[in-house]
């Protein structure tokens, strides 16, 4: 991780610097708070929600998704509850690897579901497309995160380019593979599952309002519009100050504007759709969906340590930084999933989630050091063909045993 710890020790030498160089800034418009659940992107209306916002087209389009499934599609129980398979990846950058292992020995174990909602954030959000069009993609996501290396995802400013500028590194390499493997004949697939009542989100950060944005990659998918589906996962993926953020030119009020996005792993390290339906239960009623006949079977992927995981840090700055980030990044990851287990079990879902064994120990060169990817990406596929033990309950909490 030398080079990673070489940026943030740059990033310090910025802070110190940061008074000098303020007026340096390139000029925004950004939008007035009054305005920020206003914004419309062209005339798309409902490919987004922002978390906490009073905007509830994404919400009903959700619950819409109900009625445009088949009948064969999940199929009801003699109770006549509905019982829908969820997918949550969470960010985690060369982590993934272990969650793109773990899919495709899912997949060759047999009991892996088609999923109703597949949800992404930041690294996830590469992984999301290709684990919402199913199995026959799992080559396509071992490519990915067994080959890709530190220079398929970014490229140096060099120290006056990151003084200057908005972040320590270039993220061109990202955005051009992004550029082969989200095409227009991917989208096509994506649209395809969104009409059959299926739905792809994606969470990104609005920096300016604070807010955490959900993005119907479906939706999107079915305007064919791939500049906007990469931009998204882009911004999804862009961690604030390590890449540049993704800027979105809006309109509210009859004038423009833009938004500043980042990744949505700075606000939540996973997401489910109790973000979207909090709260939704009178508009389910109004649509002729009983709430009460539909129960989650909540499936997260976090590409990441939920226990501590030792590691000797050096008595320099770039260390101290580098083991602190890790430490609030894992931390944070572990709140969330308390709170998603909080939720599923208010509402009767299942709850399964699944994490990087504390036995496995990285040993990589670089930021994305394929050989250390491949590793983690065995070691995934090994505990998922032999049949994954998902774990019921948070890290902490005693794992539940059932009654004799």
């Amino acid at each position: 991780m030398r080079i990673l710890r070489f940026r943030l020790f740059v990033f310090l030498l910025m802070l110190c610097m940061s008074a000098a160089v303020s007026g340096c800034a390139t000029v925004r418009h950004p939008v007035p708070p009054n305005l920020v659940d206003k914004v419309q992107i062209g005339d798309m209306d409902d490919i987004r929600v922002i978390v906490g916002e009073s905007n509830t087209k994404l919400q009903e389009n959700l619950l819409e998704s109900v009625k445009q499934e088949s009948a064969e599609d999940f199929l009801a129980g003699q109770d006549g509850v509905k019982v829908y398979p969820l997918l949550a990846i969470s960010g985690g950058g060369a982590n993934g690897a272990y969650g793109a292992g773990l899919l495709k020995g899912w997949s060759e174990e047999g009991s892996r579901p088609v999923f109703k909602v597949v949800t992404g954030i930041s690294t996830g959000a590469l992984m999301a497309p290709y684990a919402f069009l199913g199995s026959k993609y799992d080559g396509a996501l071992e490519k990915l995160y067994t080959t890709m290396s530190t220079k398929d995802v970014m490229s140096s400013k060099g120290p006056f380019g990151a003084l200057f500028g908005n972040s320590l590194a270039n993220n061109r390499p990202l955005r051009k593979k992004l550029a082969e493997i989200l095409d227009q004949d991917l989208l096509s697939k994506i649209a395809v599952e969104h009409k059959r009542g299926r739905r792809l989100l994606v969470g990104t950060v609005n920096l300016d309002a604070q807010k955490f944005v959900i993005w119907d990659m479906g939706a999107i998918a079915a305007r064919g519009d791939v500049k906007l589906f990469r931009k998204v996962v882009i911004a999804s993926a862009a961690i604030p100050v390590v890449f540049p953020p993704s800027i979105f030119y809006v309109e509210a009020g009859g004038k423009s504007y833009d938004e500043m996005h980042v990744d949505g792993g700075t606000l939540t390290q996973v997401f489910t759709t109790y973000k979207l339906l909090e709260g939704m239960q009178g508009v389910a009623k109004s649509l002729g969906i009983d709430p009460s006949k539909i129960r989650s079977r909540l499936y997260i992927l976090r590409n990441g340590y939920m226990s501590p995981n030792y590691k000797k840090v050096r008595d320099n700055l770039p260390s101290l930084a580098e083991r602190s980030f890790d430490t609030i990044i894992e931390a944070q990851g572990v709140g969330d999933v308390y709170r998603i287990y909080v939720f599923a079990k208010q509402r009767g879902g299942d709850y399964n989630l699944a994490c990087i064994p504390g036995d496995f120990k990285q040993d990589s060169k670089e930021m994305f050091d394929p050989e250390d990817m491949k590793r983690l990406f065995d070691r995934g596929y090994q505990d998922a063909v032999e049949g994954y033990k998902w774990h019921k309950v948070p890290p902490g909490l005693a794992e539940e045993t059932p009654a004799s």
